[in-house]
């Protein structure tokens, strides 16, 4: 397959102009249809164009398109980012974080279900719950 050291040598510099061409073409489809300012139209008639003619292609979506890549992608982080920290806080409540006497109660009667408590703990429970004081269970 290789005749001598140059021809392997130029078999792997070809591999890797390969990988780097392919590892472009996705950056520019993912910088492509993450971008909310252009329409489908444009998005298609770019996929068309990369797709057909990839060196040129690229080359022209970087000059054209190039500046508001970086932009874009951070853009892109931020709303993640924005988006980690509210699920974030929606899950991770504080500890002494009030909850409504329904919750209370549902939580309560769930371990009531799974034989967590007993009859009187979970009359207990309930009674605090809607501030009143706890009667004995008879």
């Amino acid at each position: 397959m290789f005749d001598d050291n140059g021809s392997f040598l130029l078999a792997i510099f070809e591999f890797f102009i390969f990988c780097a061409w392919f590892m472009c073409l996705f950056w520019l489809f993912g910088d492509l249809f993450r971008s909310k300012d252009i329409g489908g139209f444009a998005k298609t008639m770019w996929v068309l164009f990369l797709i057909i003619l990839p060196i040129v292609g690229m080359l022209v979506y970087l000059i054209a398109r190039g500046s508001g890549m970086n932009e874009r992608a951070l853009a892109s982080a931020a709303e993640m980012q924005k988006r980690q920290e509210e699920y974030i806080r929606s899950v991770a409540a504080p500890a002494d974080a009030k909850r409504s006497p329904t919750e209370e109660i549902a939580s309560a009667k769930s371990l009531l279900d799974s034989g967590a408590i007993s009859e009187a703990d979970f009359e207990r429970l309930k009674a605090d719950a809607l501030g009143r004081a706890a009667t004995p269970v008879a």
